[in-house]
């Protein structure tokens, strides 16, 4: 079985930091925005994560964030036409207006994946 994904699915890994204090709230912001981003037609995958401290016996650079500050979401749309009917939604940008004040980037950075292979 082929690794490749289908074509025009778009791939990305979102990334913020909480300030102090605040991770609590980010983490029940991202959870209230996980339940509306799964129910969209296009959406394939919307996992968020919170970074964890690795185990003992792993060998790992150090985080370029505090652990249990740094907050990722692997997502997966159907192709383009999905991606940017999530990026209108209005929950979506509800989200943004929410998070602005409680983390340290100006907005949450956006990684774009290809799969390999």
């Amino acid at each position: 079985m082929s690794s490749s994904k289908p074509e025009g699915v778009v791939e990305l890994v979102a990334e913020f930091t909480a300030l102090p204090g605040r991770e609590e709230e980010v983490e029940r912001l991202l959870l209230a925005l996980t339940a509306e981003v799964r129910n969209e037609p296009g959406c394939l995958e919307f996992t968020p994560h919170r970074v964890a401290p690795a185990p003992a016996e792993a060998v790992v650079a150090t985080s370029p964030a505090p652990v249990g500050f740094r907050f990722v979401v692997t997502e997966a749309y159907r192709d383009r036409e999905a991606f940017a009917d999530h990026l209108a939604g209005s929950y979506g940008a509800a989200f943004n207006a929410a998070l602005h004040p409680l983390i340290v980037e100006d907005r949450s950075a956006l990684t774009f994946l290809r799969r390999l292979g």
